[in-house]
């Protein structure tokens, strides 16, 4: 490749977390490089190359970066020009149409900025929220866009608190917009002053001739008085529900849940305003110019009008390190869907029993995440999980992991400040805080923290086995329980580990990780985690009920906590019953493949031990399992065949489990569902296995349609 043709490709210029291409003139030639070390070359001479453009026309100067190119080089131009009006009109019909329209556009825009969107570019694209000392006369607009800055704090707020979000999640950087004003904690009272005038007029406009007499000092918003109480109808629901918003997430701040009660009043009204705030639309629609019902369906508001006083090129400059994008805005319709979908998860938060039993937190975090909750929901969340290093605010987590076994450990101030104990705490915060991101995010950090936490059992394992063996004579009796607490948390670790990594498997599935064709080393590795997983847990059922035998034997008033038993009984069976649909459908996948009934696992790029690696490497240096995993399995899988007669039993078991333990769970809903999901693709693949064990030309693929991570067989006609 020459010299003259690497100088003419295209340069790819690093630019905060995102890289940008510029092309130097006079022609820009594509080519593929043959190496990686040609690759390398060519970014070293063109950014030799480069230096003599840059030097002229700096990045972000629109001669030299067509993605600067606005309307107005700065706001105060933008002002100067007109464009943002104060009052909007002079027509107060126009006036409190606009006004509305502004409201819902702005609604869109905080929404699309929850999606990950820059701020700079939506929000704050408002020069009325920009500069919202301009309209101190119009109180209205002027409170409303007061209450949206101060929205917008409290949101960075607990965002920034939680830290575990990414740019696709939501942009918390503020680059030095007008963020922090002190007048913007006023707006809540301007915007109760606003409410109540308008209440009033309301009551004027309902009120009968007498009364209204009474009511005349009252300017209203504008000189249709026949639109007037529609116009004040449409004005209240939206400042209540911003109003309601906003107290939700201030109430949902406070310590350990103190105010969610208080909250999910909130959060209720805020659906309610929000119904009302749709039903409008068909007031605000009545005066509009009928484009097709398509195009009005996609606009910003609920009139379907362009708002005025917004641009999103007036920030630009203010959108680094990352260059500006091209932002396509919510539809006024999916803002709204958005903030339902919102509101009625931090309902469930607040609604949400703070039980400190593990189990249960784990269970709930997991449930929460099927409704792939937004960034803002999982913040708040989180930060209700894990408060000054507590689990709520209130419950050391020895203290957690000890009541798992009936232990009590209050007392034992030495044994809090244990070095195994601090680092167990530290690996439990950062276990829940990586449960609480996004999906993608949480599956990597998993397989990473998996290390960790083998680490630490190593560590953990080699200093109890040195202390039992040291004093041997040292038993509970003696009054020293704290070697007895630190041997039983050791086998506590190993069936976390073992629920980490059946997580970080699941989550392939979520993500959709795992052709077809692999499916089988997935439900082999899975049986091999639920396998130990269950074993674990019958292990501290065991200690459990022992220790409470011991407890009501010394104290005859001593009541046993037969709930917590039961529930980790049912638990563990749960665990047997997807033990057998894994090794049920390992041993179907791999007789399929065996017959050539189903896709092999090869392909042009990679053989079956290389995916075997890819998938599994994390998990295999945790030592999980201890041996050499893909050996184990092509052993294991190799000869399998359709005849063969456990294939039926395992989805037999899992049937006839799920079946016993759907009384267990007639409390819980949520698990419930999952136990009749598991039931029902046992049935089916029981089914499928008898139809294609006497007709081996039938076709079988595999579907989702039950459950989100165990296959049912599909059978067709060839």
């Amino acid at each position: 490749m020459s010299l003259q043709t690497i100088l003419s490709l295209p340069v790819l210029i690093p630019f905060g977390p995102m890289y940008r291409l510029f092309s130097p003139p006079p022609a820009v030639i594509f080519m593929k490089a043959s190496s990686f070390m040609e690759i390398i070359s060519i970014c070293l001479l063109q950014c030799l190359h480069w230096r003599f453009y840059t030097f002229r026309f700096p990045i972000m100067d629109p001669k030299m970066d067509s993605g600067m190119v606005s309307a107005f080089y700065s706001i105060d131009e933008a002002i100067e020009s007109g464009f943002a009006p104060v009052p909007i009109s002079s027509d107060r019909t126009v006036n409190v149409e606009s006004i509305i329209d502004i409201m819902d556009h702005l609604l869109v825009c905080e929404a699309t900025w929850h999606m990950g969107h820059s701020l700079a570019q939506t929000v704050f694209s408002c020069i009325y929220v920009l500069r919202p000392e301009r309209t101190s006369s119009q109180a209205l607009l002027h409170s409303y866009c007061r209450v949206i800055r101060a929205t917008c704090r409290a949101v960075v707020s607990v965002v920034s608190d939680a830290r575990t979000n990414e740019e696709d999640d939501l942009l918390t950087m503020t680059y030095g917009l007008p963020f922090n004003g002190d007048e913007d904690a006023k707006g809540l009272s301007l915007l109760n002053a606003v409410e109540e005038t308008i209440c009033r007029q309301l009551r004027a406009c309902k009120a009968t001739s007498s009364k209204r007499r009474l009511l005349e000092e009252l300017e209203p918003l504008q000189t249709n008085p026949h639109l007037e109480e529609s116009f004040c109808k449409a004005l209240l629901c939206r400042i209540r529900f911003r109003k309601h918003f906003l107290h939700t997430l201030n109430c949902m701040r406070r310590p350990q849940g103190r105010g969610f009660e208080l909250a999910r009043k909130h959060i209720a009204s805020c659906i309610s305003e929000l119904d009302y705030v749709l039903e409008s639309a068909e007031f605000l629609r009545l005066d509009l110019v009928e484009n097709g019902e398509n195009e009005i369906e996609e606009r910003t508001t609920a009139s379907g009008r362009h708002p005025i006083g917004f641009d999103s090129t007036l920030n630009k400059r203010l959108s680094a390190p990352t260059p500006p994008r091209a932002i396509k805005l919510l539809s006024w319709k999916k803002a709204l869907g958005y903030y339902v979908k919102l509101l009625h998860n931090l309902d469930e938060i607040c609604g949400f029993s703070l039980e400190p039993d593990l189990d249960f937190v784990l269970q709930f975090v997991i449930q929460f995440q099927k409704s792939r909750p937004d960034l803002v929901s999982r913040a708040h969340l989180q930060l209700l999980l894990v408060q000054d290093g507590k689990l709520f605010g209130r419950d050391t987590f020895l203290a957690i992991c000890a009541r798992g076994f009936g232990l009590d450990v209050t007392k034992d101030h030495a044994l809090q400040k244990n070095e195994y104990i601090l680092q167990l705490s530290q690996l439990m915060i950062n276990l829940l805080k990586i449960l609480c991101a996004n999906a993608p995010w949480q599956r990597r950090k998993l397989g990473k923290i998996l290390n960790d936490w083998s680490i630490f059992r190593v560590q953990m394992g080699i200093t109890v086995g040195q202390a039992m063996q040291q004093d041997t004579s040292r038993t509970p009796k003696n009054g020293d329980k704290s070697l007895f607490i630190l041997n039983h948390i050791y086998g506590w670790l190993e069936e976390q580990i073992s629920w980490v990594a059946l997580r970080f498997l699941m989550l392939g599935f979520d993500l959709e990780l795992y052709s077809p064709s692999e499916y089988c080393m997935v439900y082999w590795y899975m049986y091999i985690i639920l396998w130990k997983l269950a074993e674990k847990a019958r292990f501290r059922v065991l200690i459990i009920v022992n220790t409470e035998e011991r407890k009501a034997k010394k104290n005859k008033d001593y009541h046993r906590d037969m709930a917590r038993e039961d529930r980790i009984s049912l638990w563990v069976l749960l665990l047997q019953c997807q033990i057998s649909l894994s090794q049920g459908l390992t041993v179907m996948l791999s007789a399929l493949r065996n017959q050539g009934m189903c896709l092999k696992s090869q392909g042009p790029f990679n053989t079956e031990s290389e995916k075997f690696a890819q998938h599994f490497e994390l998990l295999q240096k945790a030592s999980l399992p201890e041996y050499d995993a893909y050996e184990s399995f092509t052993e294991s899988t190799s000869h399998t065949r359709l005849d063969y007669l456990p294939v039926y039993e395992y989805f037999r078991d899992a049937q006839k489990i799920a079946k016993d333990i759907k009384v267990g769970f007639a409390n819980d809903p949520d698990k419930l569902a999952e136990v009749r999901a598991l039931e029902q693709v046992a049935e089916h693949n029981i089914i499928a296995v008898n139809l294609i064990s006497q007709d081996c030309s039938l076709k079988v693929s595999f579907e989702f349609t039950h459950h989100p991570y165990f296959a049912s067989a599909v059978v067709r006609r060839s």
